[in-house]
């Protein structure tokens, strides 16, 4: 490998487009430098020719010439904060001198057009300066721009982007009041009545129900769309993260139901009530056979609305061409990838579109324009679960509303999106192929982390005016009074390993943060929705600050806030501006933590071997101590040296959350349930551990009667109150 020294021209490139030369490691002591190979792999994938000297310096001025001919950058976002004008900068062509007349056109995101036209003479850097004809509210507006001096003419066009100061604040939405809500993976959900994992009619159960113990919010895992097949039924690494998954649909509430005989004999047979039982009674999710237990059922419920309300001035009708309309080219491109991916699977091909014969790989092909017209109702049908989830979805938020909840539904947002999934598929130049996010190494993990997604090339996001990070937010939000950002630091930086590498060849590479944090402030005001950023592990310090500058809620967990020697710090230590939670779904949950059942797992799946796990025992015993000593000091609980069980051991932990200044605490469904097993073991595969399947052992309509989750939950009147205790 050629020695950094040699290569100037190289770490120039790479500094240019982002990738950092160097990181803190997770001790917080030691650098880890970017080798050269590091470097040309990540450029190459980028699309940047870095092989040698030469070829990185004829790079570089290739950007550098790209950025001098425009009149105009893509997108500008502006933060509108005191200032009463816009000015527009300009940098002139080259050789371009004496008077230049320009003509500037602000066309707002209403379509209201403003004009301005003027003569001036340019700086010596070649720069111009000019005043906007005014300076819009908010929103979506374009500019542009019309150059002429002498004979030369050029004309240019920008996204203007003006955004406010930041995310809606706790105070517009809760007054001086501190709030509680549960946070609950909606796939573990066990009713009496869904088909073996929780949908949306159970979401409105259990928004009704915390309502009735204080509640302001429910929280629930990503709901994005996934492919529910085999290793592909992550949360957090979805087909799309603009669409949801049609698992969480509840058949029986679907309108076309009362109208569809098909639908009806199909769920009212004796093979199929027996199918549903099974899936019911089982202690794991089983997602491909709910999913196939499903999809004949809505495939009749289409057939039924398509019948009934398609092109027809129905209310539903009409409700369903509007859904058309906003979804546009981005919703088809779905469809289209779902009707695919299903038609292939059938004959063998499963896996997603890397599986798929070549010829299907671009959604522009001639191909698949073949396809989606030979298979329109196919199409359609994908179009139409999405409206019937967001339908559904909807309900649920409403019947938050109507409940009295404050903030009501509080989605959650993953980082990536599968390599073989819509979103890579639909967009494909907006994706870095050969390279994949993760973590650098830490003492968990000698070679780091590979999640298997890929990132989003930054620059081509920025080209693109952002459109991808708007419709994900828009999506999101939508119905949303609340949206935690799962690894908020990717929003800053990503670390990025090269195909065939480990952790410890990777490198971060840094993205466009306030842009981003700028449109998800727009997004989240439009929206009237609070906004936390999930800012655990190693948090660069550029971060907080920005995080406290935009409005956004930090994230603080119990088993992180710790003092001199490990001792967990008191309620008073905690912000006020976070949400503070005992854990998360990547971490054992309160009774797993006491009863070392997470130390049992990392044994058994490989993690940690007999001697590890020794010192892991020692250490969680030390761990438990120190907290049964803050619980007591704060007087929570009497004696220290008093058994605890698990039902006081919760309920006394919950009450220690609801002590913290924290604007918002949550607590998570499987601690209000007593669970044990882990929902998922970070960096294992499901041949080794079954993440994301396991299921809460008592029903929704269990836990409300139970004394047990009533005494855990009872000291949610620190937070409520007492309001709706019923």
């Amino acid at each position: 490998m050629t020695p950094t020294r040699d290569r100037p021209a190289l770490r120039a490139l790479a500094e240019r487009v982002g990738i950092l030369s160097e990181y803190l490691d997770q001790t917080g002591k030691e650098r880890r430098r970017t080798s050269d190979e590091t470097r040309v792999a990540l450029l190459r994938a980028m699309g940047i020719d870095a092989s040698d000297e030469s070829a990185a310096r004829a790079s570089l001025d290739a950007i550098d010439a790209r950025e001098r001919d425009r009149l105009l950058a893509p997108v500008r976002i502006v933060r509108r904060a005191r200032q009463r004008t816009l000015r527009i900068e300009i940098m002139l062509p080259d050789g371009w001198s004496g008077a230049v007349h320009w003509e500037l056109e602000l066309v707002e995101e209403t379509g209201e057009v403003h004009r301005k036209r003027g003569r001036a003479r340019p700086r010596r850097d070649g720069r111009m300066s000019i005043a906007a004809p005014r300076l819009p509210a908010i929103g979506y507006h374009r500019l542009r721009l019309r150059l002429t001096a002498g004979a030369d003419e050029r004309e240019s066009e920008q996204s203007l982007i003006i955004v406010p100061p930041g995310v809606p604040a706790p105070r517009d939405v809760l007054g001086d009041r501190r709030v509680f809500g549960l946070i609950a993976n909606l796939y573990t959900v066990r009713s009496e009545r869904n088909w073996g994992v929780g949908d949306l009619d159970d979401l409105c159960r259990l928004i009704v129900w915390s309502a009735g113990i204080g509640a302001e919010f429910v929280g629930v895992n990503p709901l994005h769309a996934l492919r529910n097949r085999g290793k592909d039924i992550s949360p957090y690494s979805p087909v799309s993260r603009v669409y949801r998954n049609a698992i969480y649909i509840a058949p029986d509430s679907v309108p076309e139901l009362a109208d569809s005989p098909v639908a009806r004999e199909l769920m009212d047979s004796a093979e199929f009530a027996s199918e549903v039982e099974a899936l019911r009674a089982g202690d794991r999710v089983d997602y491909q056979r709910t999913a196939e237990l499903k999809r004949p059922v809505l495939r009749a419920l289409h057939a039924t609305f398509t019948a009934l309300h398609r092109d027809r001035q129905t209310e539903r009708g009409r409700s369903y061409a509007r859904w058309l309309e906003m979804g546009g080219e981005r919703l088809v491109y779905f469809a289209t990838f779902a009707a695919l991916d299903e038609h292939f699977t059938r004959e063998g091909r499963d896996g997603g579109f890397r599986a798929w014969p070549a010829e299907y790989h671009d959604p522009n092909s001639a191909a698949v324009r073949d396809f989606a017209q030979r298979h329109a109702e196919d199409v359609d049908f994908y179009r139409w679960v999405q409206f019937e989830l967001d339908r559904q979805l909807a309900v649920a938020a409403e019947s938050g509303r109507d409940a009295g909840l404050a903030i009501g539904l509080y989605q959650d947002l993953a980082i990536g999106t599968s390599p073989s999934g819509s979103d890579v598929w639909s967009a494909p130049d907006l994706f870095v192929e050969d390279v994949s996010i993760g973590a650098p190494p830490d003492p968990y993990s000698a070679t780091g982390q590979n999640w298997g997604l890929p990132p989003i090339h930054p620059w081509r996001l920025r080209e693109q005016g952002y459109g991808y990070w708007i419709a994900v937010l828009r999506a999101a939000l939508r119905h949303a009074g609340a949206l935690r950002i799962d690894h908020v630091m990717g929003l800053f930086r990503q670390f990025w390993i090269p195909e065939g590498k480990s952790g410890t060849e990777g490198a971060y590479v840094r993205y466009p943060a306030e842009d981003l944090l700028g449109i998800l402030a727009l997004e989240a005001t439009r929206a009237g929705a609070l906004v936390v950023g999930e800012d655990l592990g190693t948090v660069p310090k550029e971060v907080p600050p920005a995080l406290r500058r935009w409005g956004i809620l930090s994230s603080r967990v119990l088993y992180f806030e710790r003092g001199r020697g490990g001792s967990f710090l008191p309620p008073k230590r905690y912000p006020a501006r976070s949400l503070a939670t005992a854990n998360t779904h990547d971490m054992p949950t309160i009774a797993g933590f006491w009863y070392e059942r997470d130390l049992e797992v990392r044994r058994e799946v490989g993690l940690a071997g007999e001697r590890e796990t020794r010192q892991e025992r020692r250490e969680r015993q030390r761990d438990r101590k120190m907290l049964v000593h803050r619980l007591a000091a704060e007087g929570i609980i009497a004696d220290p040296r008093a058994p605890l069980d698990d039902v006081a051991l919760r309920a006394a932990v919950h009450e220690f959350l609801c002590r913290t200044p924290a604007v918002l605490v949550g607590f998570s469904l499987d601690d209000v349930a007593g669970e044990v097993e882990p929902v998922n073991v970070p960096g294992v595969g499901p041949d080794r551990y079954p993440s994301w399947t396991r299921r809460i052992r008592p029903s929704l309509e269990r836990m409300a009667f139970d004394p047990a989750v009533a005494a855990v939950v009872r000291c949610a009147r620190l937070r409520s109150g007492g309001k709706r205790e019923r």
